[in-house]
């Protein structure tokens, strides 16, 4: 089971590599939205923002997220660092529901060019 610093890792991860993004990508990371991502494994979320182009982690709280962000993500500590380490396929394990992934419909359709 992944520790909460290895799943701190996997995010500082992503947010590199979101930053290093062109195209489509870069587009959709462009967002400037509030984020959470609950490691259900944990009981822990990290709560931050999608900004500039990076995932900035702002908290880190016990439990399921206590207010509702506008991008939410929640997964297995396993299955985040898995995904950042390109071991599993985003989409294949949101679509079988190991990962899940709520947002609003137009922030939907900008994200799914990071599926």
């Amino acid at each position: 089971m992944a520790t909460m610093a290895e799943c701190r890792s996997a995010l500082d991860r992503l947010s590199d590599t979101l930053a290093g993004a062109d195209g489509d990508v870069r587009s959709a990371a462009a967002l400037d939205r509030s984020l959470s991502c609950h490691i259900k494994d944990l009981d822990v979320t990290f709560t931050g923002r999608l900004a500039g182009g990076r995932i900035q982690v702002l908290d880190t709280v016990g439990g399921p997220p206590r207010e509702k962000a506008e991008i939410r993500l929640a997964m297995t500590g396993d299955d985040l660092v898995a995904m950042v380490d390109g071991d599993l396929n985003f989409a294949k394990a949101w679509g079988s529901g190991r990962v899940r992934l709520e947002a609003g419909f137009r922030d939907l359709l900008k994200l799914r060019s990071l599926l």
